[in-house]
């Protein structure tokens, strides 16, 4: 018999700006754990700032979304997101 394996990808949207622990040190904490280490985070911020997604990306996220968020396009950006880590 052929075993089959399925992934499930329900994705975190990380905000960056929490107060008292940022989403990027909040998503260290996600990564280093052995049970949540694989759960796609997609940072999400108002506060764009020239490398922001660079260390979004570094810190562990699975992408990089701005606000204010296009809600026509919104679904299918975090579905790309969501793929990229299901088809790995």
């Amino acid at each position: 018999m052929t075993s089959l394996r399925y992934k499930i990808a329900i994705p975190v949207l990380m905000d960056i700006s929490l107060p008292g622990m940022d989403g990027l040190e909040a998503t260290g904490v996600l990564k280093q754990d052995p049970t949540t280490k694989d759960i796609p985070v997609i940072a999400m911020t108002a506060h764009a700032m020239k490398g922001d997604e660079e260390k979004s990306l570094a810190a562990g996220c699975t992408g990089y979304i701005t606000k204010p968020i296009d809600t026509r396009g919104f679904p299918k950006e975090v579905a790309h997101f969501i793929d990229s880590v299901v088809g790995s």
